[in-house]
């Protein structure tokens, strides 16, 4: 029996084109998850060794993942995980309000029953962790509620730059998450969907965007409790209604 012929180049292109992206794949949901914490110290050959792939795919990562904000290249020293500035930090969450008050003026537009109803079991499950003090469930609840929302807003372009604000983020996101607050943004991503499945655009953008605001409080104040120089430029601002 003859042996199988060689792939042919398009094909081998294709297959490390795919272990590449599982590779990446990877390495983020360890930044993400927090097994790599901000400032931890990222080796080629010590990922591609716990990874058992060779060192290229994980330097084409290093690359992918500064390009993310999620790494930083130090010359001479090597590639670190990003330690997130509070004063960016806020920034994207401003950013990040925005974006939602548009998400939840159209989901409250166009979203059906079966919707709402998926919705709902996600902030139920959501707030069982809570209960529970189950941070990491939590997270990655809450990350599945926002994303869900996305997709219903139907915006391709919207969703890519909100999901990249969102792992940046993810830096320091956990930080946020005691008992009181998982309970607190529980309500709120509840009052959320009351809002969506009533249909009022207006009060569901109005929710979204004080709920992100106020997880940009409850950052600027734990930093500014953990570090008094924090500058008054990251002071709160106001969360209320918006003019036009």
């Amino acid at each position: 029996m003859r042996d199988p012929a060689p792939p042919s180049p398009t094909i081998a292109q294709l297959q490390g084109h795919s272990l590449a992206r599982l590779v990446h794949h990877e390495i983020e949901q360890m930044i993400l998850d927090g097994r790599l914490q901000p400032g931890a110290k990222l080796t080629e050959s010590t990922l591609a060794e716990q990874l058992g792939v060779s060192r290229g795919p994980v330097r084409e990562c290093f690359r992918l993942l500064e390009e993310a904000g999620l790494v930083r290249t130090e010359k001479n020293r090597g590639v670190f995980v990003r330690d997130l500035p509070i004063d960016e930090a806020l920034e994207i969450f401003e950013v990040r309000a925005v974006m939602d008050l548009y998400v939840g003026r159209k989901v409250a537009q166009t979203a059906g029953s079966a919707d709402v109803r998926e919705l709902r079991q996600c902030v139920d499950a959501m707030d069982q962790a809570a209960r529970e003090v189950d941070p990491q469930a939590y997270h990655r609840l809450n990350l599945q509620f926002h994303d869900r929302l996305l997709l219903l807003a139907g915006n391709a372009k919207l969703t890519a730059t909100y999901r990249k604000l969102v792992k940046e983020l993810s830096l320091l996101r956990r930080q946020n998450l005691s008992a009181a607050s998982m309970l607190a943004f529980a309500r709120e991503h509840r009052q959320i969907v009351k809002a969506i499945a009533s249909g009022d655009a207006d009060a569901a953008g109005q929710a979204m965007y004080t709920h992100v605001m106020n997880s940009r409080e409850l950052t600027r104040s734990k930093f500014a409790a953990a570090s008094p120089a924090v500058s008054a430029s990251t002071e709160a601002r106001p969360q209320g209604r918006r003019g036009a």
